[in-house]
């Protein structure tokens, strides 16, 4: 029997709804079931004392720091050099052998499993380099794995931009750079944004490659070079071996909120400036 069109379009957004609240109610029952056991467990004590008895004991503080510090290092370095080759790709060549390798590479890197990366920053970083398990060691590696997602995300968000724009600064006789500047990189913020903010995201919720660059020492990082312990890998320690799980909960509540205020302060910041 052949549906009609209409009946066709019924069926397929009653499919279509029940997926997103089916993804929807999956995503809020996680989230409010860890806020639900960690946000109790948070304090001031647990955010400004150091860790003690392996964890079992004390606060987060060391831990806040080393995410806050590797983190900054991944994006700092990650940010530059992403942005940068999309907008290579998009103003600088016109489309060819090259930019297809360029872009199958990012592509390609972009889904390589977070352990890959772990390891060839423990290899290059940790050993080869001689930098050890430290602050720069786990934001090199972070960068490399989050530099495809910034690269792609900004592409497309500079891609997106009408080319009449481009067209019009042209014809008041604006330079290359210019218009890059005064009227793509604006008009594409937005996108950009999102694009960092993905990377953000992935370092402050990523475990296996920090813990192979980073270390996992509890004590607090004071320089670049000291080993420290993220709140992704502080967390997974605590759960996989049962030395807290009311700590782990709480580091877990405090990793959702931490992302979250970052997504609408960043979002913020970026809709202030593109007005």
């Amino acid at each position: 029997m052949k549906l009609s069109t209409r009946s066709g379009e019924r069926i397929a957004k009653i499919l279509i709804w029940t997926a997103a609240v089916f993804v929807l109610a999956v995503l809020l029952f996680i989230i409010i079931y860890i806020l639900a056991r960690g946000i109790p467990v948070i304090s001031w004590s647990f955010l400004t004392e150091m860790p003690r008895s392996m964890g079992r004991e004390g606060g987060i503080a060391s831990a806040v720091v080393g995410t806050l510090l590797v983190t900054t290092v991944a994006i700092l370095i990650a940010a530059p050099f992403g942005i940068g080759t999309a907008f290579y790709l998009a103003e600088y060549t016109k489309e060819g052998v090259i930019t297809r390798i360029i872009r199958f590479c990012a592509e390609s890197l972009a889904g390589i499993p977070s352990i890959v990366y772990g390891l060839f920053g423990f290899i290059f970083f940790v050993i080869y380099l001689n930098l050890g398990w430290s602050v720069l060691s786990g934001g090199l590696t972070l960068a490399f794995m989050i530099l495809p997602t910034i690269i792609r995300t900004s592409e497309e968000a500079i891609l997106a931009v009408p080319k009449i724009y481009r067209e019009v600064s042209f014809s008041l006789s604006a330079t290359k750079t210019q218009t890059i500047f005064k009227v793509v990189l604006p008009s594409a913020l937005r996108g950009i944004a999102n694009g960092i903010i993905l990377g953000l995201g992935r370092c402050i919720a990523e475990t296996a490659a920090v813990m192979l660059t980073a270390g996992s020492a509890l004590r607090m990082a004071f320089s670049l070079f000291d080993s420290t312990r993220t709140m992704a890998v502080h967390f997974y320690i605590l759960a996989v071996e049962g030395i807290s799980m009311e700590n782990a909960y709480g580091t877990a509540a405090l990793l959702i909120i931490l992302i979250f205020l970052i997504n609408v302060v960043f979002n913020a910041l970026v809709n202030r400036f593109v007005r």
